[in-house]
């Protein structure tokens, strides 16, 4: 290498082609296992997120900081995620004050529709659509989390926190579908 020149990171380091990842502070794991499969679905939410902000409007800041929000949140998620339980706990957890921030929020966004009687078709516009989709993968982070705390307990922040962020997925879907004049359709059971 040249003086003065940057060294780059190789995206690849051919430790994971026999099935295994590594774990944060050592140790590695089965990539098929609960833990990973639970920290990849957060992995996959936070890409959801991502293109749900890439269909908001230019006037939708307010949308786009929650999302950003949300997006850091996952990846504190997935850090605490990332250490085995027999290691130390990662310097930043979700902790409570995580799980009241997003109930609050689901308390103000709630506000901005009439209550629901019935179950809901996952639709509307691009974005309304998007979130729904969104909240389908961050209840499936849920079931995965569960999954690995049937085996390795789990702090009940984190499962908390997962549980509220697909209601507040759910609520900002019809908000947003609401504000685009999109209607929700009750599924018909006769069809």
């Amino acid at each position: 290498m040249e003086t003065g020149s940057k060294s780059r990171t190789r995206l690849y380091t051919r430790t994971g082609d026999h099935g295994e990842t590594g774990l944060a502070g050592g140790g590695r794991i089965g990539k098929d296992s609960a833990r990973i499969r639970a920290y990849g679905t957060f992995d996959e939410l936070g890409a959801q997120l991502g293109l749900v902000e890439a269909s908001l409007n230019a006037q939708a800041d307010a949308w786009r900081t929650l999302l950003l929000r949300l997006q850091h949140e996952l990846f504190v998620a997935q850090s605490e995620l990332a250490a085995p339980s027999s290691a130390s706990p990662p310097a930043h957890r979700i902790e409570s004050r995580h799980v009241s921030r997003l109930e609050k929020d689901i308390d103000r966004v709630s506000e901005t529709y009439d209550p629901l009687h019935s179950f809901v078709l996952p639709r509307g516009g691009e974005t309304g659509a998007r979130l729904h989709v969104a909240r389908t993968v961050a209840r499936r982070a849920e079931r995965e989390l569960w999954s690995l705390h049937r085996t390795e307990p789990v702090r009940v922040e984190l499962l908390q926190w997962t549980n509220r962020l697909s209601d507040l997925l759910f609520a900002l879907a019809l908000s947003v579908n609401r504000h685009e004049g999109f209607r929700e359709i009750a599924p018909d059971y006769t069809v």
